[in-house]
């Protein structure tokens, strides 16, 4: 009776052990997804003003329609883009095509004038600096689930759950012009 009382308490000692590294990686795992979730709003925030920005544009200098077919195909790459690392590099895109916009505004003195035009440039000015941010705490969550699943004995619960909890990707900009923020001086 004592043996089969101490054979019990140990499965029961390693299930609850198992079942501690499985929450603990259930919740990184969700801390990862919401992450995520903040980048995405923010991402769809820069669209619709990128989508303004090109509307009020288009109102001072209508003959540029290369320049506005390029920022609306880069637009929607990058809306269509799925997993955080073609994401990145789809807004690197987005971002290149952004500064030729802003070349071309730069013809246009009564533009740069428009206050609509500049209230855009501000708020775009801002969502990028909170794109930076959400991607610091996304990278920053997403390296601390990369660690927990790895380390010894999380392994082996991410061994035994295999497909449940895979390695997640950062969300990193490829080159370093595309790491600037786009200049909206005028």
């Amino acid at each position: 009776m004592t043996i089969f009382l101490i054979i019990l308490a140990i499965i029961v000692a390693i299930g609850a052990f198992v079942v501690g590294i499985y929450n603990r990686l259930v919740g990184s795992n969700i801390k990862v997804d919401a992450a995520w979730g903040d980048i995405d709003v923010q991402l769809k925030r820069r669209y619709n003003l990128i989508g303004n920005l090109v509307e009020t544009v288009k109102g001072y200098a209508s003959h540029e329609k290369s320049v506005f077919e390029e920022v609306t195909k880069a637009r929607s790459v990058a809306m269509g883009a799925g997993s955080p690392a073609t994401r990145a590099g789809a807004e690197g895109g987005l971002t290149a095509t952004l500064k030729t916009l802003f070349a071309v505004a730069e013809n246009y003195p009564e533009l740069k004038a428009n206050q609509n035009f500049l209230s855009l440039q501000d708020d775009l000015e801002e969502t990028e600096n909170k794109i930076e941010s959400a991607r610091r705490y996304y990278n920053g969550v997403v390296r601390d689930f990369n660690t927990n699943r790895e380390v010894f004995p999380n392994t082996l619960v991410t061994a035994l759950f295999s497909g449940k909890f895979p390695k997640r990707e950062m969300f990193e900009v490829e080159r370093e012009e595309e790491r600037e923020v786009p200049k909206v001086e005028f």
